[in-house]
């Protein structure tokens, strides 16, 4: 496979991940402080949207399964799903501020991005799953995958700084959305044009909770599930923390990207070690790493730029094992 396949597969990885990040750190304090509606009905709000997109991801693996056996099964599911993330998007970031509706439009406008972007996604990681059988060329396509990731993770933290700085609060997120959204599209684009087909295989119908009886499967799912759930709370709580208790509020875009270009950086090393000692063992290596980095946080006061600085480095390091081996290793367990 060639590195322009690898590229063109892996673009899509900077568009979904620039959707994911805002809404994870940057909603919470948007709607709760400067919409008004209140730090406590807006966690409610995240945490039901939430849950109906953990339960829906079951059906939608489903409806990727079905697709998967027509020619034009999966394009078309790309083109329609982002183009419902993209409508939703807008419309998540550029609300009615002073309306009653304020908390339904919320919740609303969440739902469909968290539906649109998990059928983009759960498509576009099947896809990458079956481009090879080859362990190794799996990890090179994730590896592109998740450096385009945190590219756009990076692009994500720092633009919406950049663009209240010199546009306004309200016109910088729609400007935001726009970039996107021109983002998206032409990911999409140069995926289903330029990047190696999945081939298709035939598949039983099966119980949704069939997975869970595979052992491997299982054991990795709850590795998953206590890792997503440490990073959940860690990225909805950065900006609070940046700004309360650090009160470098004016740092956040900064502290944000130096955490992401770190994970950018390691990459490489963890790619290294993964084939040299082996993938499970160099992501538990990335584990250790982030809570050694990262457990000093707990010491920091207000003003403390360079110690949280050195954080985000050392756990931004230890961000590029966990995107970049996980994936890996749940594409060579399960039977695809």
């Amino acid at each position: 496979m060639t590195s322009r396949q690898h590229v063109a597969y892996g673009l899509l990885g900077a568009p979904l991940a620039m959707a994911a990040l805002p809404i994870y750190i940057h909603t919470p304090k948007l709607y709760g402080d400067e919409f008004g509606l209140g730090l406590a009905l807006t966690g409610l709000i995240l945490l039901l949207s939430r849950t109906v997109d953990t339960v829906q991801d079951l059906w939608l693996g489903r409806l990727t399964d079905v697709l998967q056996k027509y020619s034009g099964g999966w394009p078309l599911l790309v083109s329609i799903s982002a183009t419902v993330l993209a409508m939703a998007y807008v419309a998540l970031f550029n609300p009615p501020v002073n309306s009653v509706f304020l908390p339904f439009w919320f919740g609303i406008t969440l739902v469909l991005v968290y539906t649109a972007h998990s059928a983009l996604n759960i498509t576009y990681l099947t896809w990458g799953a079956r481009v090879s059988d080859d362990t190794h060329e799996r990890t090179r396509l994730v590896a592109s995958r998740e450096g385009f990731a945190l590219a756009g993770v990076v692009l994500a933290s720092m633009l919406p700084m950049v663009l209240v700085e010199h546009f306004g609060n309200r016109q910088s997120w729609l400007l935001f959305s726009l970039v996107f959204i021109l983002f998206l599209v032409l990911s999409v684009w140069i995926l289903l044009r330029f990047a190696p087909n999945p081939v298709r295989k035939e598949s039983t119908p099966q119980s949704l909770l069939q997975p869970l009886y595979h052992t491997p499967f299982r054991r990795l799912a709850a590795l998953f599930f206590l890792n997503g759930l440490a990073i959940a709370i860690a990225a909805t709580l950065s900006l609070f923390y940046i700004a309360d208790v650090l009160q470098l509020e004016s740092f956040s875009g900064g502290l944000l990207a130096l955490y992401f270009l770190s994970g950018v950086f390691s990459l490489p090393l963890w790619l290294v070690l993964s084939r040299r000692f082996g993938k499970t063992r160099a992501w538990m290596g990335g584990g250790v790493l982030a809570v050694i980095g990262f457990v000093w946080a707990v010491q920091l006061g207000s003003g403390d730029l360079l110690p949280y600085s050195i954080i985000c480095i050392f756990s931004g390091a230890a961000l590029g094992a966990d995107l970049a081996l996980p994936s890996a290793i749940a594409a060579d367990i399960i039977p695809v």
